[in-house]
């Protein structure tokens, strides 16, 4: 193993505050516009070349660190690195990603960096030939983690095509196919270690469960303890419908912004999800919805259950094709869910020399 450096953040990269572009200003186009939680929309019209690395710079994304492969915007909320200085930019991600910016906080009312101020964090730095040996190891678990996401979406986006409203006729009330399931549980009452958490960030972050502490979480919540789908009730015109198979290693919690639908008798959850993630299905409960304001507009639980959706149980041979793919759906999630544990399990030991590249290959190559 090479000798690491011990150095400062100046000598791995120099950072500039991204460009204001709100989005009344964007065009259609395909170049990512990255803010600090990582993309947030596209425009027609990139400043930065790639590859890139931003980190956030305010808000609650203070610290958050994206890559970027392509030609990019880095919005204002951001700062970008505008020259590596050498290092290797995969390797810059992933050790920008591991600085705790939580001390170099120069904001009042909210967190912000400033980039003068972050300059003399200490680092340790190895030679660019260990840097790109460390990005490749960590890169080969990232590939494969997005490998099974485009399978997971291309299988998603096949059985929703199978249980559309263009191929079938017959319609039904929900509520004559699935009841809702309303056991609640306090987690600060729980003698566990850990819980499977299911909430809208997690949904949003991948589809799948935070597994956590139950005395992380605030209030009480739904118990999910057989497979289900969960239908988000907040801005249903946002497509949160979750086919979920509890691991009975632990317990699962759902967010009360959830609905748990359990499906009939004669109908698996798969067959349930592929009519109620259907986009007719959830236009029609956005235009349900109560609520002043954009962040409080749900959809009431009857309401819910009151409106139509194919009818699963004409789909005979196609059920089959549409459970087949849901299983593949759920094999590429856990896969990928296992190999993110590894990739930061061993994240912050390669980023800080504690162990050999060769060894961490070894680990990859079991995984991958």
């Amino acid at each position: 193993m090479s000798e690491w450096t011990r150095t400062t953040l100046d000598q791995l990269v120099k950072l500039r505050r991204g460009h204001d572009l709100p989005t009344t200003s964007r065009n259609p186009g395909n170049v990512p516009v990255v803010g600090a939680a990582g993309p947030s929309g596209f425009h027609d019209t990139a400043i930065v070349k790639a590859p890139g690395v931003v980190v956030g710079r305010a808000g609650a994304s203070m610290g958050h660190a994206t890559y970027c492969g392509e030609d990019f915007w880095p919005l204002n909320t951001s700062l970008y690195v505008t020259d590596f200085l050498g290092n290797d930019p995969r390797f810059v991600y992933h050790l920008l990603g591991e600085i705790d910016f939580s001390g170099y906080n120069s904001g009042a009312a909210q967190p912000m960096l400033n980039r003068n101020y972050i300059t003399k964090i200490p680092i340790s730095l190895p030679d660019p030939d260990e840097q790109r040996s460390i990005a490749a190891v960590l890169g080969a678990l990232d590939e494969k983690i997005a490998v099974n996401e485009r399978i997971a979406a291309t299988a998603d986006e096949l059985a929703l095509t199978l249980a559309s409203s263009e191929r079938w006729e017959k319609r039904i009330r929900l509520g004559e196919i699935a009841a809702l399931s309303k056991v609640q549980q306090v987690p600060q009452e729980m003698s566990d270690d850990l819980v499977d958490h299911y909430s809208l960030p997690a949904f949003d972050a991948g589809k799948t469960p935070e597994r956590c502490s139950p005395l992380s979480i605030k209030s009480g919540k739904f118990v999910v303890d057989s497979p289900a789908v969960l239908l988000s009730k907040l801005n249903p015109e946002i497509p949160r419908v979750w086919d979920v198979v509890p691991d009975n290693s632990v317990p699962s919690l759902a967010s009360t912004e959830f609905l748990v639908l359990v499906p009939g008798l004669e109908l698996s959850t798969h067959d349930l999800w592929s009519v109620v993630a259907q986009r007719k299905f959830l236009e029609v409960l956005a235009s349900k919805v109560t609520g002043t304001s954009k962040s409080h507009q749900r959809v009431r639980p009857a309401e819910v259950l009151e409106t139509e959706v194919v009818d699963p149980r004409e789909f005979r041979e196609v059920g089959v094709q549409i459970r087949d793919l849901a299983q593949s759906i759920l094999v590429a999630r856990r896969e990928s869910k296992t190999l993110a544990t590894l990739r930061d399990t061993l994240l912050p030991q390669l980023m800080c020399g504690r162990i050999r590249v060769k060894d961490a290959e070894k680990i990859v190559e079991d995984h991958v």
